[in-house]
């Protein structure tokens, strides 16, 4: 496999764990360079940043790994970076060959797909030529969690990715880790499925302050949902497997074009 040349960033904010271990196991891939939050950017989606300074810093998190710190969210990061820190690191007429958003810290599966900032900075990435690949860490027990033989287990996801045909410019996968429940966990099966798409089962705590003023606090857990389609991420996420999931930005209803044009024009 040819060397590349990688961005690296996530939305659970530089210092997370996950993206630590997922530099590690993917830094002999080429030339990673990482462009991610200051700050965690939990479910931030695909906002960005137009009224305020996007303030960037050198960060070293570990003695094998760091990169720039952007306070801002995850499609900030790939924005500024695809747009003005790569060429001002490399060149101008540089760009990444690969954006790699992860390892997101819970399952970016079903309608979680539209509230990720992991996601999004992915899609950013593909929106602007550069094709993406989201990794993320279906968690049920937070505290024991095996980031680095998940991380491996994602690498060898991404090799046979690559290794299948090169990606094109726009092109983004979402791939979701199975829980991995001990540090020589088997390598699971990998499923390429669609999307559940059903409503999150979620509601709102209704909470009163000291000073009496009223509040809500979302409430629910973020793999529960009101169905769930036989066969979809979700679905077969549950059942242990790696799930890939091919995605697009392009949002137009194609089936109902013709109807409304027939309505209204």
């Amino acid at each position: 496999m040819a060397s590349m040349r990688i961005l690296l960033t996530n939305d659970d904010g530089i210092h997370a764990p996950g993206i630590v271990s997922l530099h590690s196991a993917i830094r002999d891939l080429g030339q990673v360079w990482t462009a991610a939050p200051l700050t965690v950017q939990s479910a931030a989606g695909h906002g960005i940043t137009y009224t305020d300074p996007l303030m960037v810093e050198p960060v070293q998190v570990t003695p094998d790994f760091g990169g720039v710190a952007v306070d801002g969210r995850p499609a900030d990061c790939v924005k500024l970076a695809i747009r003005s820190l790569w060429p001002e690191h490399f060149g101008e007429a540089n760009r990444p060959d690969l954006t790699i958003s992860g390892m997101n810290s819970g399952a970016n599966a079903g309608i979680n797909i539209l509230y990720s900032g992991t996601v999004a900075a992915a899609i950013e990435s593909a929106f602007l030529g550069v094709p993406s690949i989201a990794v993320s860490l279906y968690l049920r027990d937070r505290s024991n969690i095996f980031w680095d033989r998940a991380a491996e287990i994602a690498r060898t996801v991404i090799d046979r990715i690559l290794a299948m045909r090169p990606l094109t410019p726009h092109e983004v996968l979402n791939v979701n880790v199975p829980p991995i429940e001990s540090a020589d966990a088997p390598m699971p099966p990998i499923r390429v499925v669609g999307m559940n798409a059903a409503p999150l089962l979620e509601g709102f705590e209704r909470r009163v302050s000291p000073a009496g003023q009223v509040y809500y606090w979302a409430a629910g857990e973020g793999m529960q949902f009101t169905s769930t389609t036989e066969g979809s991420d979700v679905d077969i996420l549950r059942e242990g497997c790696v799930t890939v999931t091919p995605l697009s930005y392009v949002m137009t209803d194609v089936d109902r074009v013709q109807e409304w044009k027939e309505g209204l024009e």
